[in-house]
């Protein structure tokens, strides 16, 4: 391995965004708040992808994030001050246009600034070549595979203090800086899947350091959740970690926050990436002090030879309208207005033009209300059609009709629309050998990287499933109790296309033993009946305590086709730890124990 920079000890990693919407203080609050090497930032999301695509229709010259443009104003003179290095995904689908969009930034703002760009991830434009197409075989709106780290380690090595990126992978935003600061080549896979794991943990910003976290009641007593600081990752010249923030800064890092973190989004044991594919049943976690975890353990596997690529097309239009039921007789009120509305066209599932319906009630009333918001119900239909006229003003105008002849009562929770257009994200996989991938310097200086050798990659195949442990006898001769899952595990879970996973680990060995025994596919499916029928894959993660779920097809076309409640699945695992379960006495907190008689 050949090394560069100072290699003694860590480099110091910090992350400042999580979406494109996170908090834009934080680049200003990272850049200031302690001692960073440099500074990333993840602005692209499925959806985002989508958003930028109807932006870039408006106006050719935007696609890309805005709102990091703001922070620059800022920020940028700021980490020239303290020779921190930024690294951002914000180029979107225009990294070329954002590049010059900070270049000009820093001219207006007397800054010295060199600014260097990743591009090639965008395949729109060989979309047919490809066989990249929307749902309706049309053109995508736009079509990006997800490029690895060596493209911003060739721009850093050129003297980039900022490296802006269209589509990389989320935790190639770390590995780049590392690999670069350490001098990593591509044989390193051990080292590079120490960086994934800790790219992969940061990338998502507070989601580390107590946000969104199933365990945020038992954080360390005087924890501030109100603004939970962004998250660090101080990685070594192995690839071992310690995940940390600012000191005085909100939220927590502990082995749980961190544990949520490396479960979000993941399928199976096997992480791939374009570099390296990274073993998550080989990582170990371990505090190391306060608001500190030490990841170790990681084991890199040879990169698969495809790369993912995001399809991203206009799926059709949907229109909603979502009916009050308050009071008495919910149901019977429910069947008239879905009567009626069949009686207009609107059936159960089809309406007039090959039009899909969908109905769905939730019972949010509660009996002998004190407010007449707790009384109610809502009674959901939701219409979609490849164009806008079935969908629009003759699907509200039906609804909006029966304002005086329908259950007593009625009202709904907004006015009618015209419906909208709504996307469809379809993940697909491409040859890497196919896909451009070039660091373009300051100077205009456009740095090919090349794909691994064939030889150097390895087809992704499941790994061994483990053996399950056993629960000690104490354990399996407990009495047990009726309880939510939640009493004794945490979960985290999140969308994967039209898929989502759901991660849920407990904190001991014997807990352990029981939740791999206890939530096998078939209870998943009982205790969630969204997902009967839906082909569901089940992953042990002993090192880390946790069972992963993968439920395909629970989103349906993806987030932006809005196909469920939760449509990116963020509250799905907390759907499941509200579920009641027969959990041994043993295992709950002290004050959780009464045995069922």
């Amino acid at each position: 391995m050949t090394t560069s920079g100072d290699v003694a000890g860590p480099v110091v990693i910090g992350n400042a965004s999580g979406f494109y919407g996170d908090r834009e203080s934080a680049v200003r609050e990272m850049l200031t708040g302690g001692r960073l090497h440099y500074l990333t930032g993840d602005y692209l999301a499925e959806l985002t992808m989508l958003i930028l695509a109807m932006d870039r229709l408006k106006d050719p010259g935007r696609g890309y994030a805005r709102s990091f443009l703001r922070q620059m104003e800022e920020g940028l003179g700021l980490a020239l001050d303290a020779g921190v290095k930024v690294v951002v995904n914000a180029g979107g689908l225009n990294p070329a246009g954002l590049a010059t969009a900070v270049r000009d930034l820093a001219d207006r703002l007397g800054l010295a600034a060199t600014v260097a760009h990743v591009e090639g991830d965008d395949l729109s434009a060989r979309a047919d070549e490809l066989g990249l197409h929307g749902p309706d075989g049309g053109a995508p709106l736009a079509a990006n595979a997800y490029l690895g780290a060596w493209g911003i380690v060739a721009a850093l090595g050129s003297g980039a203090d900022v490296v802006v990126t269209g589509r990389v992978t989320d935790a190639s935003l770390v590995v780049g800086p590392t690999a670069h600061h350490f001098g990593w080549g591509r044989t390193d896979l051990d080292a590079l899947a120490g960086a994934v794991a800790a790219g992969h943990v940061i990338e998502c910003g507070t989601q580390a350091t107590g946000g969104n976290f199933s365990g945020f009641t038992g954080l360390p007593a005087g924890t501030d959740l109100i603004r939970p600081g962004f998250p660090i990752a101080e990685v070594f010249a192995d690839g071992t970690s310690v995940i940390t923030k600012h000191p005085g800064t909100g939220g927590a890092v502990t082995v749980d926050t961190v544990t949520a973190q490396l479960l979000y989004e993941i399928g199976g044991a096997r992480y791939a990436g374009p570099d390296v594919t990274t073993r998550f049943d080989t990582l170990t976690l371990a505090q190391d002090g306060p608001d500190r975890v030490r990841i170790s353990g990681a084991v890199g596997e040879p990169p698969p030879p495809t790369l993912k690529a995001g399809v991203n097309a206009l799926g059709g239009y949907r229109n909603e309208v979502v009916f009050v039921l308050a009071g008495l007789n919910i149901e019977a009120k429910a069947d008239l207005v879905r009567a009626q509305m069949a009686a207009a066209g609107y059936g159960e599932t089809s309406g007039p033009d090959g039009v899909q319906v969908r109905w769905s009630l939730a019972r949010t009333d509660r009996p002998d209300a004190d407010t007449e918001q707790e009384a109610s119900a809502l009674l959901s239909c939701v219409v979609r059609s490849r164009g806008p006229e079935p969908v629009g003003r003759a699907f509200s105008n039906a609804a909006i009709e029966l304002a005086l002849a329908s259950y007593p009562g009625f009202h709904v929770t907004a006015p009618p629309s015209s419906g909208s257009p709504y996307g469809v994200f379809t993940p697909v996989l491409v040859d890497a050998s196919t896909v451009p991938h070039v660091a373009v310097l300051a100077d205009g200086t456009r740095v090919e990287v090349a794909p691994p050798p064939a030889s150097k990659t390895a087809v992704l195949v499941p790994v061994p499933v483990p053996e399950l442990p056993s629960a000690s006898a104490v354990v399996a001769a407990a009495p047990t109790v009726q309880r939510p899952l939640g009493s004794v595990a945490m979960a985290r879970s999140g969308d994967k296309g039209g898929s989502a996973n759901i991660g849920v680990w407990v904190s001991t060995d014997d807990a352990f033993a029981w939740l791999a025994d206890l939530l096998t596919i078939d209870r998943l499916q009982a205790l969630l009946p969204e997902s009967a029928g839906l082909p569901v894959e089940r992953h042990l993660l002993p090192n880390l305590r946790a069972v992963n779920f993968v439920i395909e097809g629970i989103l349906g076309e993806g987030v932006a086709s809005n196909a469920r409640f939760d449509p990116q699945a963020k509250a799905l695992g907390e759907w499941l730890l509200s579920r009641v379960v027969a959990v041994p006495a043993v295992l709950l907190p002290a004050n959780q124990n009464e045995v069922n008689r």
